[in-house]
Order: C-alpha cells, then sequence, then structure tokens
C-alpha cells in the first residue's frame, strides 16, 4: 500500500514538472551565432553521451566477465597493478576529450564573437540599455526609440551595444544567439543575425530583483521593406522622446511596448569611453599628456613616503 502511494506521489510530481517544460528554443537556431551555439552544444551532448554509453558498456562486460564462478576458493585473477599501458590510456582519454572540447569552444567563441558573414549590408547598431525592469532600444541612425520590443532586418548582422542604467542585467535572444552582460559604465558589443521572419522572445537571464521575471522584450524579424516601413511609421506616427519622459521610464516598474521618435542618446549619452574589447590606450595617453605636470611638481610629496 505504501509502495503504491509512493509511486502516485511520483507520478504526480512527474506530471506537474513535465507539464511547466518547452521546447528548448536555444536548439531551435534562426540566425547563424544561434546555429553555431546550438552545434556547440550538441557537440558536448554527442561527446558526454559516448562516454556515458562506453562507462556502461564496460560495466556490463565486467560484470558478466568476473561473475561469481566455479573457480577454487584460493583463486586470484592477474594483478595489473603498475601496468604503464593502462595508466596512460586512461590519463589519455580524459585529456583528448577535454582538449577537443576545448578546440571546439575556442573557435565558436570567436565565431559568434565577431560580425556574421555572409552579408552584403552592414551590421544595423542598436544601443540597448537595461533599467529596472525595462529593456530600451535605441536606434541612432533611424533616430526612434523603442521600449520592450525590438524589430530588427533579416539577412542583415545587427550590432548590439549594451549596457545597463541599474544592475547587471544579461541580454539574451535564445534563438538568435548567446547572452552577454549590460552593465554600467561600460558597452558590450552582441553581433547577431536573423535568417528566418518571425517574432522572436528576449528576456534579461540575470537576476536583478522582484520585477526579473517580467523582463522581457519580443524581437519582430521582418524582410528589410517591411522593416523600411516601420521606420517611416514610427517617424510620422509616435511621440518625441523628451528628458523628462526618459526619467520617467528609468523609474523601477513593469510597462508595456513604446515607441519614440528621437533616442535618449542625444541626452543621455552611453559610456563609450569604457567599450568592453576596445583599447583606451590612446584615450588615457591622451589624459596624461592633457595634464598640467607643473601643478604636479607644486604638489606636496612629503607624506608620500610615509
Amino acid at each position: 500500500m505504501n509502495l503504491r502511494r509512493i509511486m502516485m506521489v511520483l507520478i504526480f510530481a512527474c506530471t506537474t514538472i513535465l507539464a511547466g517544460c518547452q521546447p528548448l528554443k536555444v536548439l531551435d537556431p534562426k540566425g547563424p551565432q544561434a546555429r553555431t551555439t546550438a552545434n556547440v552544444i550538441w557537440i558536448s551532448i554527442g561527446t558526454m553521451a559516448v562516454v556515458v554509453l562506453v562507462v556502461i558498456a564496460m560495466f556490463a562486460y565486467l560484470i558478466i566477465k568476473y561473475r561469481a564462478s566455479k573457480q577454487e576458493e584460493d583463486y586470484e585473477p592477474p594483478h595489473i597493478e603498475g601496468s604503464l599501458k593502462l595508466e596512460l590510456i586512461w590519463t589519455a582519454i580524459p585529456v583528448v576529450i577535454v582538449a577537443f572540447l576545448s578546440v571546439v569552444t575556442i573557435i565558436s567563441t570567436f565565431k559568434v564573437e565577431d560580425v556574421p558573414e555572409g552579408y552584403s549590408k552592414e551590421p544595423l547598431v542598436i544601443y540597448a540599455s537595461s533599467s529596472n525592469w525595462k529593456w530600451h532600444f535605441s536606434y541612432p541612425n533611424e533616430d526612434i526609440e523603442t521600449v520592450n520590443y525590438l524589430y530588427i532586418p533579416t539577412d542583415r548582422p545587427v550590432q548590439f551595444k549594451l549596457y545597463s542604467y541599474g544592475p547587471i542585467s544579461s541580454f539574451w535572444i535564445p534563438q538568435l544567439g548567446g547572452q552577454k552582460y549590460a552593465m554600467a559604465d561600460m558597452v558590450n558589443t552582441l553581433n547577431l543575425a536573423a535568417d528566418v521572419p518571425g517574432e522572436y522572445s528576449g528576456r534579461n537571464a540575470n537576476f536583478t530583483g522582484e520585477g526579473f521575471a517580467e523582463q522581457t522584450f519580443s524581437v519582430n524579424a521582418v524582410s528589410p521593406q517591411e522593416y523600411t516601413d516601420w521606420v517611416e511609421e514610427v517617424k510620422t506616427t509616435a511621440d518625441v522622446l523628451t528628458k523628462e519622459k526618459f526619467g520617467e521610464l528609468l523609474q523601477p516598474g513593469h510597462l508595456g511596448q513604446s515607441t519614440f521618435k528621437g533616442t535618449h542618446l542625444t541626452f543621455s549619452p552611453p559610456p563609450e569611453n569604457h567599450q568592453m574589447g576596445e583599447k583606451s590606450t590612446e584615450k588615457m595617453d591622451t589624459d596624461m599628456n592633457e595634464m598640467n605636470m607643473g601643478d604636479m611638481e607644486d604638489m606636496d610629496h612629503s607624506n608620500m613616503s610615509q
């Protein structure tokens, strides 16, 4: 009776858990960066599956081969302590596996960090900034801005400039590519592209407080002509984004989708001087050259040796 109850509880628990599952969108890529990421995942899964199957097969073989038999009671199987051959084999196998996965990961990392190849147009630049708990998307060339939704053209690279007006967030569109942090006082660059028209979901993948679960956005990948038409419509019908309005948008809370003419980049520029991955040596040299060295000579250095 107790066993039956336990089985019923397990069945109910499994059914409840499985009811909340959905297809893994990261394994349904719609762009080149996402395909590269999905391929790495499949290669890792395949490698792990081979290891598991080999271990299970060896375990079954050893159980059968060395099962109880009619040998003499004092029989001892041959000892293999100190076998250099075996030690080399079971040391080399994990080294080869780790080296293989490392090479695959390094190659794919460089590939997804670069601008996707095979496109004739220059990347569309979009500044994506996060706040509690919203996403702001600025199109500097088009001079428009959206909140919590994106329009991008298909068959064209998109270069996101990521930063944050609040805590560290993680920008992620699973079907288009991997995630990357949006942080204050620095700009990270994420290159993506969509080859298939459709609506994709994006979200913040880094916990940022009570509103984290609803910090999501939609991505509408449309044809180049549809994208152009949308931009023209926004310029014709949307309200102008003012500094006061943007200040209201930065207040913590949830918001639906909004569209504006103009961007906040004009009155609240991103921290361009701290771009991740870009050389800042020139900037530092310039700042040092602009310093008045005469003022430094007049400083009191008496406390420096203490």
